[in-house]
């Protein structure tokens, strides 16, 4: 794996530089100041003194407009400013982030939300960031005793690399941004496209809403790192959904993302896709269920792209190669074949857009002041390396601008554009042909075409069964007697990632974005991935769980509401 990194004890400076605006300068003046203050005492404390500090800030505006059946039921427009202090107290060799191994470790993952004042005053900035400080200190302090305790009773571990990684330091400030859009326009939008499933009284609940978010993150660490990087993002989100005669519950959604207002969808684009998801969901309510099957399947793109992150890519996430309680799928496989040869695998969060659309999972710094880098992960098949944060792990000493987090959690490594290339390229048209050509090798009346996913779960640790589910929306079944394609329901993907990437076949040349939100241990954030549909030879579905409940006993008043 090529390493980006820069040598001795420069200073990166961007193309940007510190700006005037007297809100920037202030607060990350503070933050410096206070940063400096702190570390002054806390480096001399003994016997336990502090070798690094980290403060980030995390400047948060949300609006959010929602409608359903044609009135505005959400209107918000909220500020929120939370502070994230890291002290790491000991060594870089063995320090208070070292993983507890006596049953206790889950209480790192419990998020500690610290939210303060919005203004920049300093005063006010500095006593939060001092209180913090102090705080964090002496929780550091605690957990550093109960480490040192603890190598005393038990084994040593498998990888016995330090537990912190130094950076050079970066200095890079964004130039501001703001959320600009017609709000009172968007207000009647938003109401007039829901209006629209007023007309099918048998959709029972249904969605149109409108996102925008400017986010600020302030960084500083006493690396000398200064960085303060803006995000604006705008969402459009359809959802609705029904329910089957038998109490299964179904549900489609859709949304428009884009980082400038410029980049959403027309009207009339809007409108199609909320046609669209009602006609698949009128479908779906009068679909079949599938029993439980193993046999051949298309994942089309997006779908392609959720099977990847989820059963793939938290696996190769650094920190779980490291950790006593996970599985390490695939720890001691760097250099193997884990996937078919015409497989190729990289994780690059340095691109903001891709064919003419934009990504979600884009950043230029991680949480810990990293750049953010391009990583081969897979290269023909064989496995190169892995995501990581400043957490050495065996053969992998360096940081690669994949320490991530949601404000109020612990960083962690963790994915930000998965992208998955094939030099095995072929039509739709071909991968279909592919599939009904397996489906009668085999001897099965039928294959699947997973059109959409909602997401799904891996487990990855030890403790139990080392799984994966992914969750379908919109499946057709594909007969080879050439009988029309049918919806059907009720399915959920199951299995064990190395038996599954063993089955993948083909690839089509449909290359699509997913564009989601991520959730685990260091919370919830932005991730994106790029796929092109996948033929696999074998997959296996089981029956999705589903209500008892009988749909609703009234019709819905719509019919009648004029």
């Amino acid at each position: 794996m090529k390493k980006l990194f820069f040598s001795g004890l420069c200073m990166i400076l961007c193309s940007t530089i510190f700006s005037t605006e007297t809100g920037t300068a202030g607060v990350l003046e503070s933050m410096e100041l206070e940063m400096e203050r702190s570390y002054e005492t806390l480096s001399k404390t003994k016997p336990i003194s502090a070798y690094f500090l980290h403060y980030e800030i995390w400047d948060e505006r949300n609006v959010s407009i929602t409608a359903s059946w044609g009135a505005l039921y959400r209107n918000l427009d909220k500020k929120h400013r939370y502070l994230d202090v890291d002290v790491r107290v000991g060594s870089k060799k063995l320090d208070n982030t070292h993983e507890i191994r006596g049953g206790v470790n889950y209480m790192d993952w419990i998020p500690s939300i610290n939210e303060i004042n919005g203004d920049d005053d300093p005063a006010a900035l500095r006593v939060a960031l001092w209180a913090e400080t102090d705080r964090q200190f002496k929780k550091a302090q605690e957990k550093y005793i109960r480490i040192q305790a603890e190598r005393q009773v038990k084994v040593t571990e498998s990888d016995t690399s330090p537990d912190f990684s130094p950076s050079t330091p970066v200095m890079h400030v964004d130039e501001a941004k703001e959320i600009r859009l017609d709000f009172g326009l968007w207000r009647e939008k938003v109401k007039e496209f829901s209006s629209i499933f007023k007309d099918y009284p048998w959709i029972y609940s249904s969605q149109i809403s409108l996102r925008a978010q400017q986010l600020t993150k302030y960084q500083v660490n006493t690396e000398g790192s200064k960085i303060r990087e803006n995000r604006v993002f705008y969402r459009i989100g359809v959802y609705a959904s029904t329910m089957a005669d038998d109490g299964m519950e179904l549900y489609l959604s859709y949304s428009f993302f884009s980082f400038a207002p410029e980049g959403l969808p027309s009207d009339e684009e809007v409108i199609a896709q909320i046609d669209t998801i009602i006609t698949h969901l009128d479908a779906l309510r009068k679909a079949p269920i599938v029993e439980p099957y193993i046999g051949p399947a298309i994942l089309v793109n997006k779908a392609s792209g959720v099977f990847f992150h989820e059963i793939f890519g938290h696996r190769v996430e650094g920190h779980r190669q490291k950790s006593e309680f996970e599985g390490q799928t695939f720890t001691k496989k760097v250099g193997e074949k884990i996937l078919p040869d015409f497989i190729s695998i990289r994780d690059d969060p340095t691109i903001a857009e891709f064919n003419g659309k934009d990504i979600n999972g884009y950043y230029k710094f991680d949480d810990e002041g990293v750049p953010a880098q391009k990583v081969t992960i897979v290269e023909s098949g064989v496995l190169k390396g892995f995501l990581k944060s400043r957490l050495p792990i065996e053969g992998f000493p360096e940081s690669n601008g994949h320490g991530r987090r949601q404000y109020g959690r612990k960083v962690v490594s963790r994915q930000g554009v998965l992208f998955v290339t094939s030099s095995n390229e072929v039509s739709m048209n071909q991968l279909r042909e592919a599939l009904i050509t397996e489906c009668k090798k085999q001897k099965k009346p039928f294959g699947l075409i997973f059109y959409d996913i909602s997401g799904g779960f891996t487990s990855t640790g030890r403790g139990g069964t080392q799984t994966f589910k992914v969750i379908p929306l919109f499946v057709k079944r594909i007969y080879v007697d050439g009988r029309p394609d049918e919806v059907v329901r009720g399915v959920d993907i199951v299995g064990t990632p190395l038996l599954s990437f063993a089955k993948i076949s083909l690839t089509g040349n449909d290359y699509e974005i997913f564009n989601g939100s991520c959730g685990a241990e260091s919370g919830m954030i932005p991730v994106s991935a790029i796929s092109p549909s996948i033929f696999v030879s074998e997959i296996e579905v089981e029956k999705k769980s589903k209500s008892q409940d009988k749909p609703p006993i009234l019709p819905s008043p719509l019919g009648e509401v004029k």
